[in-house]
């Protein structure tokens, strides 16, 4: 399918696990992305943008090549797949939490490997093929590093060891394999095709873009608090409240009364809102934000 415009900033968007944390990003952004059933060309509500849906592991060599303008990826198949791109921004959002992600190598609790070297003569099976051929080369490990099409774990018991990702490890865990070491860590970038990025008018939108979908990480774990606060108790309200940035606050049409706004970590509303009300707050509200912009 050929862009319908030389103008059209064409975007990549991964599929798999990726897709839906990644459609809830752009939401959060400001951008709908609706996907069709069977379709790999979901619709944006973006006449200046078209979006088509590949494989994580092939997006920085469509990048790089020009079959899309920008895309998201992780830094794991930038690297393996040696690709020149322009890295736009790091984006640290995933399926299932914020951590990076992690390519280890494991072998099952029952073996007796300890290190890299110990699996000398060995076969090991991974998606990430040659970025693990260069990791046992640089320790001077003669290994043979075969492709896995997936159920990596299952084949740790079968071959000698394995390289495969995680974030939490309880899949690790789960299988009753054992971590001996970490040879590379992950997460998404926003990456453009260097003669797009050459482009000014292309440039400004995509920078753009990455200004939203920071913004938009930024707040997933804010929220924002109103309320209420006579002058009298303003000084014991506001010695709560996060020192790091100044709160809004307003006067009322009550002259002797104030309203306060401030944005605060979710995890410390539970613990802050008590306290606020018995510091004399009142009428507090609480509400998820969509974006925060430094």
């Amino acid at each position: 399918m050929l862009k319908s415009s030389p103008d059209i900033l064409r975007l990549g968007i991964p599929n798999g696990s990726l897709q839906a944390s990644t459609i809830d990003l752009f939401a959060k952004a400001g951008y709908k992305i609706s996907v069709r059933d069977r379709s790999y060309y979901p619709s944006i509500d973006d006449k200046t943008m078209e979006v088509v849906m590949f494989r994580p592991q092939e997006m920085s060599r469509f990048v790089e090549d020009g079959v899309v303008d920008l895309g998201l990826t992780g830094s794991d198949w930038i690297q393996e797949n040696g690709s020149d791109v322009h890295e736009v921004a790091e984006l640290v959002y995933s399926k299932a939490t914020s951590q990076p992600a992690r390519w280890v190598l494991c072998v099952p609790n029952e073996s007796k490997v300890q290190k890299a070297e110990d699996l000398a003569g060995g076969v090991i099976a991974t998606e990430l093929v040659g970025f693990t051929k260069r990791y046992f080369e640089q320790k001077g490990v003669s290994v043979r590093v075969e492709f896995s099409w997936g159920a990596t774990e299952v084949k740790a018991r079968l071959l000698d060891a394995i390289v495969d990702i995680t974030e939490t490890g309880s899949s690790i865990k789960a299988n009753n394999l054992r971590i001996i070491d970490t040879l590379l860590t992950s997460t998404p970038r926003l990456i453009a095709n260097k003669k797009t990025w050459a482009n000014p008018k292309h440039r400004e939108k995509i920078e753009n873009i990455a200004l939203l979908l920071k913004g938009a990480m930024s707040a997933r774990e804010k929220v924002g608090l109103k309320l209420n606060v006579s002058k009298d108790a303003m000084a014991a309200v506001l010695a709560l409240l996060p020192a790091e940035k100044s709160p809004t606050v307003s006067p009322l049409a009550d002259g002797q009364w104030v309203a306060v706004e401030v944005i605060v970590e979710e995890k410390s509303e539970r613990d802050l809102i008590p306290k606020l009300k018995r510091a004399g707050a009142t009428g507090i509200i609480s509400y998820p934000l969509n974006k925060v912009i430094p």
